[in-house]
């Protein structure tokens, strides 16, 4: 028997003192994760839980079992970090390919300045393609887009990024300060992909039709040259682009929400997934979700219309 993996089974369980949320935690379906605590209980010899239709509870041995069981898990956690993240060792981080540069740089830089022996190796993926990497171990965290429909990932704190939008620098929006999503009505919107993006993509496309705008087609990709040739406009953080101008929403309609994810619970890589954070909130223009600006019904401009 794995004993520490069996150990780590309780110690979840004995956190959530539920089987089904026990088992969304470790990415597991509940009858496997039973059979194993029951396995666990018949190596050791003692009972672990009390278990009864309506409630989970720890026995005596239990409770006494259980500061050990962390310690021994922590103890393998800590030998596979240094496996993994010993000297020169690298560290595989999942970014959007539309962060941006200097938010990449800052990222790595203050990774290195935390463990001069690490070596960040960001890949460009978008959500759809982290999930997968991380739940298959190929990254040790990532920055994620949600909603996510993911099982045995645990996420940080949920930032907020709030977009407004890239126009051609002639087009007559950018005279205003602001811009209203109704005022883009027959503009062709370029967006991140949607096989890369599933659950944001289709929260951003309702929220314009919403507000009145429904782009008579979306185009999937990264580029702005449609927006350049003045055919489209696209959505994101403010960008200095030769003849593309940056203009707000009128009342910040979209709110993307973004956090850190990973797998493998282990110090080190929460701590990494704290400085991503910071790193996102000052240079992304990013802010906790509970303290994002609330969207409220604004009136558009010379029309009397409620968005």
């Amino acid at each position: 028997m794995d004993l520490v993996r069996h150990l780590r089974y309780f110690t979840v369980l004995a956190e959530e003192l539920h089987f089904g949320n026990a088992a969304i935690r470790l990415g597991m379906a509940q009858p496997p994760l039973s059979q194993r605590i029951k396995r666990l209980e018949e190596e050791l010899g003692v009972r672990l839980f009390d278990r009864s239709a309506r409630q989970v509870r720890l026995t005596d041995a239990g409770r006494m079992l259980l500061g050990e069981a962390r310690e021994i898990v922590a103890r393998a956690d800590r030998l596979m970090e240094l496996a993994r993240h010993g000297i020169g060792g690298a560290l595989k981080v999942g970014v959007p390919p539309d962060l941006g540069a200097a938010v990449i740089a800052a990222l790595v830089e203050s990774l290195r300045e935390r463990d001069p022996a690490l070596r960040p190796a960001p890949a460009e993926m978008w959500t759809a393609d982290q999930v997968a990497a991380l739940t298959g171990g190929l990254l040790d965290f990532g920055i994620v887009r949600h909603p996510i429909t993911a099982q045995g990932l645990r996420f940080g704190t949920v930032l907020v990024q709030t977009p407004g939008v890239l126009l051609p620098a002639d087009d007559p929006l950018t005279a205003g300060s602001t811009v209203h999503l109704a005022d883009l009505a027959g503009r062709d919107l370029v967006l991140f992909p949607r096989e890369g993006e599933p659950g944001l993509h289709a929260e951003t496309v309702a929220e314009c039709r919403a507000h009145g705008f429904d782009p008579p087609a979306v185009h999937h990709g990264m580029s702005l040259g449609l927006v350049l040739a003045g055919s489209a406009v696209a959505f994101g953080p403010r960008a200095d682009v030769p003849g593309v101008r940056w203009r707000p929403l009128l009342g910040s309609p979209l709110a993307w929400r973004v956090s850190t994810a990973w797998r493998d619970s282990t110090p080190s890589v929460a701590e990494f997934a704290t400085i991503a954070e910071r790193i996102l909130k000052e240079n992304a223009g990013m802010t906790d979700e509970g303290a994002a600006p609330r969207r409220r019904p604004r009136q558009r401009p010379a029309t009397g219309f409620l968005a």
